[in-house]
């Protein structure tokens, strides 16, 4: 049984684009020629990764659910550090640990590695907020999490699969 049944869905037309509208993005405007350029990343960047990841429990993206949103993504490129807010849709969502590995785990595999990045469970957000943030900024505990024999890591997968 799920935690939220029957989710609030959000929808924001006005900034909200297609998977094939953010990939058309990246393979124009966002590449450089120079190889040696070092990239700079922006917060519409690093959300644009993340809004497309899928719910465990529901077929709606982080996005849809409003889990994930621009205002909670900073980035601070002196430091090379991204830290992520995200927001479960009910105070006990069982699956608040699921969705942070799975934002993590995206970021990894998109990301380069030069970046420290850090999600953690918007304050006052969730009734375990402590213990998910610990669990989710753990290294030993996320690489634990997502060994290659690790069940967890089919069920991340599955979520940070693009459709």
């Amino acid at each position: 049984m799920s935690d939220n049944p029957n989710p609030v869905i959000y929808v924001d037309n006005e900034n909200s684009k297609s998977f094939e509208d953010i990939e058309n993005s990246f393979n124009t405007s966002r590449y450089s020629i120079d190889e040696d350029q070092v990239d700079e990343f922006d917060e519409q960047e690093i959300f644009d990764l993340v809004r497309c990841i899928t719910d465990p429990e529901h077929p709606l993206t982080l996005e849809q659910l409003n889990v994930v949103r621009i205002e909670n993504v900073n980035i601070n490129l002196e430091n090379n550090y991204i830290l992520l807010y995200f927001t479960p849709t009910v105070p006990h969502c069982s699956m608040a640990n699921l969705i942070g590995l799975s934002i993590k785990e995206k970021l990894a595999r998109s990301l380069p590695k030069r970046f420290k990045v850090d999600v953690i469970v918007t304050p006052g957000s969730h009734s375990s907020e402590s213990s998910v943030n610990k669990q989710l900024n753990d290294k030993e505990r996320v690489s634990a999490a997502l060994d290659t024999s690790s069940s967890i890591l089919t069920i991340v997968n599955e979520c940070i699969k693009q459709n």
